[in-house]
Protein backbone atom coordinates (compact mmCIF):
# COMPACT_ATOMS: atom_id res chain seq x y z
CA UNK A 1 0.00 0.00 0.00
CA UNK A 2 1.36 3.31 -1.22
CA UNK A 3 2.10 5.91 1.41
CA UNK A 4 -0.43 8.50 0.33
CA UNK A 5 -0.55 10.17 3.75
CA UNK A 6 -3.70 10.24 6.22
CA UNK A 7 -4.80 7.25 5.69
CA UNK A 8 -1.64 5.24 5.56
CA UNK A 9 -0.59 6.32 8.93
CA UNK A 10 -4.56 5.50 10.13
CA UNK A 11 -4.52 2.11 8.32
CA UNK A 12 -0.75 1.24 10.15
CA UNK A 13 -1.73 2.07 13.74
CA UNK A 14 -5.18 0.24 13.58
CA UNK A 15 -3.70 -2.73 11.83
CA UNK A 16 -0.32 -2.40 14.09
CA UNK A 17 -3.71 -3.24 17.15
CA UNK A 18 -5.21 -5.64 15.72
CA UNK A 19 -2.26 -7.81 15.05
CA UNK A 20 -1.53 -7.30 18.71
CA UNK A 21 -4.81 -8.44 19.04
CA UNK A 22 -5.40 -4.72 21.10
CA UNK A 23 -7.89 -3.40 19.08
CA UNK A 24 -11.89 -3.30 20.64
CA UNK A 25 -14.48 -4.13 18.85
CA UNK A 26 -17.92 -2.83 19.04
CA UNK A 27 -21.00 -4.72 17.91
CA UNK A 28 -24.40 -2.82 17.79
CA UNK A 29 -26.98 -5.36 17.72
CA UNK A 30 -26.84 -7.93 20.36
CA UNK A 31 -29.47 -10.03 18.13
CA UNK A 32 -28.92 -13.81 16.40
CA UNK A 33 -26.55 -12.03 14.74
CA UNK A 34 -24.94 -9.41 16.37
CA UNK A 35 -24.70 -11.93 19.94
CA UNK A 36 -22.68 -14.81 17.83
CA UNK A 37 -20.48 -12.21 16.97
CA UNK A 38 -19.82 -11.10 20.27
CA UNK A 39 -18.93 -14.61 21.75
CA UNK A 40 -16.67 -14.86 18.87
CA UNK A 41 -14.47 -12.46 19.13
CA UNK A 42 -14.47 -12.49 22.41
CA UNK A 43 -13.13 -16.64 22.84
CA UNK A 44 -10.24 -15.10 20.58
CA UNK A 45 -9.41 -12.87 23.54
CA UNK A 46 -10.47 -9.35 21.66
CA UNK A 47 -12.03 -6.83 24.33
CA UNK A 48 -15.98 -6.37 23.33
CA UNK A 49 -18.40 -4.09 23.41
CA UNK A 50 -22.06 -5.07 23.04
CA UNK A 51 -24.68 -2.11 22.32
CA UNK A 52 -28.50 -2.87 22.06
CA UNK A 53 -31.39 -0.57 22.44
CA UNK A 54 -33.22 -3.46 24.22
CA UNK A 55 -32.41 -2.94 28.07
CA UNK A 56 -33.70 -6.79 28.62
CA UNK A 57 -30.69 -7.96 26.42
CA UNK A 58 -28.61 -5.59 28.46
CA UNK A 59 -29.54 -6.42 31.70
CA UNK A 60 -29.71 -10.54 30.90
CA UNK A 61 -26.11 -10.12 29.37
CA UNK A 62 -25.05 -8.51 32.56
CA UNK A 63 -25.98 -11.14 34.64
CA UNK A 64 -24.65 -13.56 32.66
CA UNK A 65 -27.48 -14.75 30.35
CA UNK A 66 -28.30 -15.78 27.12
CA UNK A 67 -31.43 -14.96 25.72
CA UNK A 68 -31.28 -17.43 22.81
CA UNK A 69 -32.20 -20.58 23.07
CA UNK A 70 -29.23 -22.23 20.62
CA UNK A 71 -26.82 -19.57 22.52
CA UNK A 72 -25.66 -21.09 25.96
CA UNK A 73 -24.85 -18.64 28.97
CA UNK A 74 -21.65 -20.26 29.59
CA UNK A 75 -19.58 -18.33 27.41
CA UNK A 76 -21.33 -15.20 28.02
CA UNK A 77 -20.51 -15.63 31.94
CA UNK A 78 -16.82 -16.39 30.99
CA UNK A 79 -16.20 -13.27 28.58
CA UNK A 80 -17.79 -10.94 31.74
CA UNK A 81 -15.27 -12.80 34.47
CA UNK A 82 -12.37 -12.37 31.90
CA UNK A 83 -13.26 -8.90 31.72
CA UNK A 84 -13.48 -9.09 28.03
CA UNK A 85 -17.21 -7.93 27.55
CA UNK A 86 -18.57 -5.16 28.47
CA UNK A 87 -22.18 -4.16 27.53
CA UNK A 88 -24.22 -1.36 27.04
CA UNK A 89 -27.29 0.95 25.68
CA UNK A 90 -25.44 3.92 25.36
CA UNK A 91 -24.13 4.50 21.85
CA UNK A 92 -21.90 7.03 23.29
CA UNK A 93 -19.24 4.51 24.04
CA UNK A 94 -18.76 3.86 20.42
CA UNK A 95 -15.66 6.33 20.45
CA UNK A 96 -13.96 3.35 22.86
CA UNK A 97 -13.79 1.07 19.97
CA UNK A 98 -11.72 0.71 17.43
CA UNK A 99 -13.84 -1.06 14.79
CA UNK A 100 -17.88 -0.63 14.72
CA UNK A 101 -19.58 -3.85 13.94
CA UNK A 102 -23.29 -2.96 12.96
CA UNK A 103 -25.60 -5.60 12.70
CA UNK A 104 -28.94 -4.02 12.97
CA UNK A 105 -32.63 -5.02 11.45
CA UNK A 106 -33.51 -4.54 7.60
CA UNK A 107 -36.79 -5.17 7.41
CA UNK A 108 -39.06 -4.24 4.68
CA UNK A 109 -42.13 -1.98 4.95
CA UNK A 110 -45.45 -2.94 4.31
CA UNK A 111 -45.29 -2.06 0.66
CA UNK A 112 -42.24 -4.67 0.55
CA UNK A 113 -39.97 -1.88 0.23
CA UNK A 114 -36.45 -1.70 1.97
CA UNK A 115 -36.24 -0.24 5.64
CA UNK A 116 -33.15 1.37 6.36
CA UNK A 117 -34.70 3.57 9.46
CA UNK A 118 -32.13 0.86 11.75
CA UNK A 119 -29.59 1.64 9.48
CA UNK A 120 -30.21 5.16 8.96
CA UNK A 121 -30.46 5.92 12.94
CA UNK A 122 -27.75 3.38 14.09
CA UNK A 123 -25.51 5.92 11.66
CA UNK A 124 -26.64 8.92 12.96
CA UNK A 125 -26.13 8.12 16.19
CA UNK A 126 -22.55 6.87 16.53
CA UNK A 127 -21.41 9.71 14.02
CA UNK A 128 -20.66 12.06 16.36
CA UNK A 129 -18.49 9.57 18.15
CA UNK A 130 -16.61 8.46 15.31
CA UNK A 131 -12.71 9.37 15.53
CA UNK A 132 -9.95 9.06 12.79
CA UNK A 133 -8.94 5.97 12.24
CA UNK A 134 -11.77 3.75 13.12
CA UNK A 135 -13.54 1.13 10.98
CA UNK A 136 -16.94 0.47 10.65
CA UNK A 137 -18.59 -2.53 9.01
CA UNK A 138 -22.34 -3.29 8.01
CA UNK A 139 -23.32 -6.97 8.50
CA UNK A 140 -26.88 -6.66 7.82
CA UNK A 141 -28.71 -7.36 4.87
CA UNK A 142 -28.81 -4.99 2.09
CA UNK A 143 -29.32 -3.36 -1.12
CA UNK A 144 -25.84 -2.86 -3.56
CA UNK A 145 -24.81 0.25 -2.65
CA UNK A 146 -26.46 0.94 0.51
CA UNK A 147 -22.58 1.13 2.53
CA UNK A 148 -20.18 3.09 -0.63
CA UNK A 149 -24.12 5.50 -0.34
CA UNK A 150 -26.66 5.57 2.17
CA UNK A 151 -24.17 4.66 5.17
CA UNK A 152 -21.25 6.70 4.19
CA UNK A 153 -23.04 9.69 3.35
CA UNK A 154 -24.38 9.74 7.42
CA UNK A 155 -21.40 8.83 8.70
CA UNK A 156 -19.21 11.86 6.86
CA UNK A 157 -22.39 13.76 7.37
CA UNK A 158 -22.59 13.58 11.32
CA UNK A 159 -19.02 13.46 12.26
CA UNK A 160 -16.71 15.60 9.52
CA UNK A 161 -14.61 12.63 8.60
CA UNK A 162 -14.36 10.97 5.12
CA UNK A 163 -14.45 7.51 4.59
CA UNK A 164 -11.59 6.28 2.95
CA UNK A 165 -9.20 8.87 4.18
CA UNK A 166 -10.31 9.63 7.62
CA UNK A 167 -12.01 6.30 8.93
CA UNK A 168 -12.27 2.90 7.19
CA UNK A 169 -15.68 1.72 5.95
CA UNK A 170 -16.22 -2.29 4.77
CA UNK A 171 -19.27 -4.37 4.29
CA UNK A 172 -19.09 -8.25 5.47
CA UNK A 173 -22.95 -9.73 5.39
CA UNK A 174 -23.73 -11.96 8.42
CA UNK A 175 -24.01 -16.12 7.49
CA UNK A 176 -25.84 -17.24 10.16
CA UNK A 177 -27.89 -20.43 10.53
CA UNK A 178 -29.18 -20.91 13.79
CA UNK A 179 -29.77 -23.94 14.87
CA UNK A 180 -26.69 -25.56 12.89
CA UNK A 181 -24.23 -26.97 14.79
CA UNK A 182 -22.01 -27.87 12.26
CA UNK A 183 -21.23 -24.32 11.02
CA UNK A 184 -21.11 -21.42 13.99
CA UNK A 185 -19.79 -17.65 13.54
CA UNK A 186 -16.26 -19.09 13.65
CA UNK A 187 -16.21 -21.48 11.02
CA UNK A 188 -18.39 -20.16 8.17
CA UNK A 189 -16.45 -18.25 5.59
CA UNK A 190 -16.56 -14.44 5.82
CA UNK A 191 -16.87 -12.19 3.34
CA UNK A 192 -15.44 -8.95 2.94
CA UNK A 193 -15.81 -5.83 0.79
CA UNK A 194 -13.87 -2.55 1.43
CA UNK A 195 -14.21 1.03 0.24
CA UNK A 196 -10.67 1.40 -0.72
CA UNK A 197 -7.76 -1.18 -0.74
CA UNK A 198 -6.70 0.18 2.95
CA UNK A 199 -10.55 -0.26 3.98
CA UNK A 200 -10.32 -3.89 2.96
CA UNK A 201 -6.83 -4.51 4.36
CA UNK A 202 -7.93 -3.12 7.85
CA UNK A 203 -11.35 -5.04 7.70
CA UNK A 204 -9.67 -8.53 6.60
CA UNK A 205 -7.39 -8.00 9.19
CA UNK A 206 -10.31 -7.89 12.15
CA UNK A 207 -12.02 -10.74 10.60
CA UNK A 208 -8.95 -12.85 10.74
CA UNK A 209 -8.80 -12.58 14.82
CA UNK A 210 -11.15 -14.60 15.40
CA UNK A 211 -12.46 -16.61 12.22
CA UNK A 212 -10.94 -19.29 10.23
CA UNK A 213 -11.94 -17.95 6.96
CA UNK A 214 -12.17 -14.73 5.44
CA UNK A 215 -13.17 -14.05 1.92
CA UNK A 216 -11.96 -10.70 -0.05
CA UNK A 217 -14.09 -9.55 -2.66
CA UNK A 218 -13.23 -6.10 -5.08
CA UNK A 219 -15.95 -4.28 -3.23
CA UNK A 220 -17.98 -3.14 -0.64
CA UNK A 221 -21.21 -3.63 -3.48
CA UNK A 222 -19.94 -7.20 -4.85
CA UNK A 223 -19.96 -8.26 -1.11
CA UNK A 224 -23.65 -6.69 -0.61
CA UNK A 225 -25.04 -8.69 -4.25
CA UNK A 226 -23.23 -11.50 -3.22
CA UNK A 227 -25.34 -12.24 0.12
CA UNK A 228 -28.26 -11.30 -1.75
CA UNK A 229 -27.61 -13.72 -4.34
CA UNK A 230 -27.02 -16.61 -1.90
CA UNK A 231 -30.57 -16.46 -0.21
CA UNK A 232 -32.54 -15.22 -3.63
CA UNK A 233 -30.69 -19.06 -4.74
CA UNK A 234 -32.61 -20.25 -2.20
CA UNK A 235 -36.00 -18.20 -2.36
CA UNK A 236 -36.20 -19.25 -6.35
CA UNK A 237 -35.37 -23.03 -5.52
CA UNK A 238 -37.99 -23.00 -3.01
CA UNK A 239 -40.33 -21.59 -4.79
CA UNK A 240 -39.95 -24.18 -7.44
CA UNK A 241 -40.22 -27.18 -4.89
CA UNK A 242 -43.65 -25.60 -3.22
CA UNK A 243 -44.93 -25.50 -6.88
CA UNK A 244 -44.33 -28.92 -7.51
CA UNK A 245 -45.70 -29.84 -4.17
CA UNK A 246 -49.19 -27.94 -5.35
CA UNK A 247 -48.94 -30.01 -8.63
CA UNK A 248 -47.98 -33.54 -6.98
CA UNK A 249 -51.19 -32.60 -4.52
CA UNK A 250 -52.81 -33.11 -7.78
CA UNK A 251 -52.05 -35.51 -9.42
CA UNK A 252 -51.83 -37.28 -6.12
CA UNK A 253 -48.03 -37.87 -6.25
CA UNK A 254 -45.78 -37.92 -3.11
CA UNK A 255 -43.11 -34.59 -3.50
CA UNK A 256 -40.91 -35.60 -0.88
CA UNK A 257 -40.28 -39.56 -2.94
CA UNK A 258 -39.87 -37.52 -6.06
CA UNK A 259 -37.19 -35.39 -4.12
CA UNK A 260 -35.21 -38.36 -2.44
CA UNK A 261 -34.96 -39.97 -5.86
CA UNK A 262 -34.14 -36.91 -7.73
CA UNK A 263 -31.29 -36.49 -5.17
CA UNK A 264 -29.63 -40.05 -5.97
CA UNK A 265 -28.12 -37.67 -9.09
CA UNK A 266 -24.82 -37.28 -8.26
CA UNK A 267 -24.58 -34.17 -10.36
CA UNK A 268 -26.45 -31.63 -11.92
CA UNK A 269 -29.19 -31.42 -8.86
CA UNK A 270 -29.36 -30.07 -5.75
CA UNK A 271 -32.31 -30.82 -3.11
CA UNK A 272 -34.90 -28.36 -1.46
CA UNK A 273 -37.73 -29.22 0.60
CA UNK A 274 -41.45 -27.89 0.05
CA UNK A 275 -42.72 -25.76 3.25
CA UNK A 276 -45.57 -23.61 4.22
CA UNK A 277 -44.02 -20.82 2.99
CA UNK A 278 -40.40 -18.85 3.72
CA UNK A 279 -39.20 -17.69 6.86
CA UNK A 280 -36.61 -16.20 9.19
CA UNK A 281 -34.86 -12.56 8.98
CA UNK A 282 -33.45 -13.31 5.20
CA UNK A 283 -35.00 -15.18 2.71
CA UNK A 284 -38.62 -14.01 2.81
CA UNK A 285 -36.87 -10.27 2.35
CA UNK A 286 -33.64 -10.19 0.71
CA UNK A 287 -35.25 -10.83 -2.61
CA UNK A 288 -37.35 -7.51 -2.85
CA UNK A 289 -34.46 -5.74 -1.72
CA UNK A 290 -32.70 -6.84 -4.70
CA UNK A 291 -36.19 -6.03 -7.12
CA UNK A 292 -36.37 -2.41 -5.11
CA UNK A 293 -32.93 -2.08 -6.55
CA UNK A 294 -33.15 -3.01 -10.30
CA UNK A 295 -35.88 -0.62 -10.79
CA UNK A 296 -33.38 2.22 -10.68
CA UNK A 297 -31.68 0.62 -13.28
CA UNK A 298 -34.97 0.30 -15.33
CA UNK A 299 -34.77 -3.46 -14.75
CA UNK A 300 -37.42 -5.74 -13.99
CA UNK A 301 -36.54 -8.77 -11.77
CA UNK A 302 -39.24 -10.86 -13.29
CA UNK A 303 -38.50 -14.55 -12.06
CA UNK A 304 -37.24 -13.16 -8.29
CA UNK A 305 -40.82 -11.75 -8.55
CA UNK A 306 -42.26 -14.65 -9.32
CA UNK A 307 -40.45 -16.62 -6.58
CA UNK A 308 -41.76 -14.03 -4.60
CA UNK A 309 -45.43 -14.23 -5.45
CA UNK A 310 -45.27 -18.61 -5.06
CA UNK A 311 -43.72 -18.61 -1.50
CA UNK A 312 -45.64 -15.75 -0.31
CA UNK A 313 -48.72 -17.51 -1.54
CA UNK A 314 -48.16 -20.94 0.23
CA UNK A 315 -49.91 -20.23 3.83
CA UNK A 316 -52.69 -19.17 2.02
CA UNK A 317 -52.62 -22.65 0.27
CA UNK A 318 -51.83 -24.56 3.49
CA UNK A 319 -55.10 -23.32 4.71
CA UNK A 320 -56.86 -24.22 1.56
CA UNK A 321 -55.46 -27.20 2.09
CA UNK A 322 -56.78 -27.90 5.72
CA UNK A 323 -60.03 -26.64 4.98
CA UNK A 324 -60.66 -29.52 2.19
CA UNK A 325 -59.32 -31.98 4.52
CA UNK A 326 -61.64 -30.56 7.03
CA UNK A 327 -64.80 -30.83 4.76
CA UNK A 328 -63.91 -34.39 3.86
CA UNK A 329 -64.99 -35.66 6.84
CA UNK A 330 -67.72 -32.93 7.32
CA UNK A 331 -66.20 -30.33 9.93
CA UNK A 332 -66.52 -26.65 7.91
CA UNK A 333 -63.16 -24.44 9.12
CA UNK A 334 -65.50 -22.31 11.26
CA UNK A 335 -65.47 -22.94 15.09
CA UNK A 336 -63.26 -26.15 14.09
CA UNK A 337 -60.15 -26.88 16.89
CA UNK A 338 -57.39 -26.10 15.11
CA UNK A 339 -53.84 -27.31 16.64
CA UNK A 340 -50.26 -25.88 15.12
CA UNK A 341 -47.43 -27.85 16.00
CA UNK A 342 -44.57 -25.69 15.37
CA UNK A 343 -44.45 -21.88 15.04
CA UNK A 344 -40.70 -21.26 15.00
CA UNK A 345 -39.27 -20.43 11.27
CA UNK A 346 -37.70 -23.68 10.68
CA UNK A 347 -36.71 -26.97 13.37
CA UNK A 348 -35.42 -26.76 16.39
CA UNK A 349 -34.96 -22.88 17.00
CA UNK A 350 -37.06 -20.42 18.78
CA UNK A 351 -37.00 -17.99 16.29
CA UNK A 352 -40.22 -16.68 14.79
CA UNK A 353 -38.93 -14.21 12.43
CA UNK A 354 -41.36 -13.69 9.11
CA UNK A 355 -42.45 -17.35 9.90
CA UNK A 356 -45.44 -18.46 8.15
CA UNK A 357 -46.90 -19.69 11.20
CA UNK A 358 -48.25 -16.27 11.94
CA UNK A 359 -50.05 -15.61 8.46
CA UNK A 360 -51.59 -18.62 8.64
CA UNK A 361 -52.76 -18.55 12.27
CA UNK A 362 -53.93 -14.91 10.93
CA UNK A 363 -55.82 -16.64 7.83
CA UNK A 364 -57.34 -19.69 9.95
CA UNK A 365 -58.69 -16.60 12.66
CA UNK A 366 -60.18 -14.97 10.24
CA UNK A 367 -61.97 -17.68 8.95
CA UNK A 368 -63.40 -18.87 12.28
CA UNK A 369 -61.46 -21.64 13.55
CA UNK A 370 -60.20 -21.90 17.04
CA UNK A 371 -56.66 -21.98 17.12
CA UNK A 372 -54.00 -23.30 19.55
CA UNK A 373 -50.46 -24.12 19.33
CA UNK A 374 -47.54 -26.54 20.64
CA UNK A 375 -44.16 -25.44 19.88
CA UNK A 376 -41.20 -26.34 22.92
CA UNK A 377 -39.37 -23.88 21.75
CA UNK A 378 -41.50 -21.11 21.63
CA UNK A 379 -43.69 -20.95 25.04
CA UNK A 380 -45.59 -17.57 24.06
CA UNK A 381 -46.04 -15.78 20.68
CA UNK A 382 -43.89 -12.79 21.31
CA UNK A 383 -45.24 -9.01 19.58
CA UNK A 384 -44.21 -8.64 16.08
CA UNK A 385 -43.91 -5.68 13.88
CA UNK A 386 -46.24 -7.28 11.20
CA UNK A 387 -48.88 -9.48 13.91
CA UNK A 388 -49.90 -9.76 17.58
CA UNK A 389 -51.26 -12.67 18.01
CA UNK A 390 -51.92 -13.79 21.78
CA UNK A 391 -51.30 -17.03 22.31
CA UNK A 392 -49.34 -19.09 24.56
CA UNK A 393 -47.68 -22.77 23.61
CA UNK A 394 -50.48 -25.61 25.04
CA UNK A 395 -48.94 -29.05 26.16
CA UNK A 396 -49.12 -31.77 23.96
CA UNK A 397 -51.47 -33.98 26.33
CA UNK A 398 -53.38 -37.00 24.96
CA UNK A 399 -56.45 -35.01 25.72
CA UNK A 400 -55.35 -31.95 23.10
CA UNK A 401 -54.53 -34.20 20.53
CA UNK A 402 -57.69 -35.89 20.83
CA UNK A 403 -59.92 -32.87 21.39
CA UNK A 404 -58.79 -30.89 18.34
CA UNK A 405 -60.22 -31.33 14.75
CA UNK A 406 -57.35 -31.33 12.68
CA UNK A 407 -53.43 -30.97 13.92
CA UNK A 408 -51.14 -28.69 11.53
CA UNK A 409 -47.87 -29.57 11.45
CA UNK A 410 -46.06 -26.40 10.49
CA UNK A 411 -42.65 -27.01 12.27
CA UNK A 412 -41.19 -30.09 12.41
CA UNK A 413 -38.93 -30.02 14.97
CA UNK A 414 -37.44 -33.70 16.28
CA UNK A 415 -38.68 -33.77 19.81
CA UNK A 416 -42.34 -34.60 18.88
CA UNK A 417 -43.68 -38.33 18.87
CA UNK A 418 -45.55 -38.07 15.12
CA UNK A 419 -46.36 -41.51 15.95
CA UNK A 420 -48.17 -40.49 18.97
CA UNK A 421 -49.49 -37.65 16.95
CA UNK A 422 -51.36 -39.64 14.47
CA UNK A 423 -52.46 -41.87 16.57
CA UNK A 424 -54.75 -39.86 19.15
CA UNK A 425 -55.32 -36.68 16.27
CA UNK A 426 -58.64 -37.37 14.11
CA UNK A 427 -56.88 -35.88 11.24
CA UNK A 428 -53.36 -34.50 10.59
CA UNK A 429 -52.17 -32.03 7.55
CA UNK A 430 -48.61 -32.46 6.70
CA UNK A 431 -47.08 -29.66 5.21
CA UNK A 432 -43.20 -30.78 6.11
CA UNK A 433 -43.67 -34.46 5.26
CA UNK A 434 -42.73 -35.95 8.46
CA UNK A 435 -45.94 -38.13 8.85
CA UNK A 436 -44.95 -39.79 6.03
CA UNK A 437 -43.08 -42.87 7.71
CA UNK A 438 -45.56 -43.25 10.61
CA UNK A 439 -47.92 -46.46 11.30
CA UNK A 440 -51.16 -44.39 10.44
CA UNK A 441 -54.43 -45.19 8.07
CA UNK A 442 -53.65 -42.73 4.95
CA UNK A 443 -57.00 -41.07 5.06
CA UNK A 444 -55.99 -39.48 8.65
CA UNK A 445 -52.95 -37.66 7.03
CA UNK A 446 -53.09 -35.23 4.24
CA UNK A 447 -50.11 -33.12 2.87
CA UNK A 448 -49.98 -29.20 2.56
Amino acid sequence: MPDDGGIFMTTRNLLDRIRRNEAVVGVIGLGYVGLPLVLTFGRAGTKVVGFDIDPSKIESLKAGRSYLEHIPSRPVLELLEAGLLSVTTSLSRAAECDALLLCVPTPLTRHREPDMAFIEGTAREIAPHLREGQLVVLESTTYPGTSDELLRHHLEAGSGLTAGTDFHLAYSPEREDPGNSDYDTKKIPKLVGGLTEACQEAAVALYRIALDEVVPVSSTRVAEMTKLFENIFRSVNIALVNELKMLCDRMDIDVWEVIEAASTKPFGFMPFQPGPGLGGHCIPVDPFYLTWKAREYDLSTRFIELAGEINTYMPRYVVSRTTEALNTFGKPLRNAGVLILGVAYKRDVDDVRESPAMRIIELLQDHGADVSYHDPHVPRIPPMRKHDIDLESVPLTDDVLRDCDVVLVITDHGNIDYQRVANLAPLVVDTRGVMRKVDASAIKIVTA
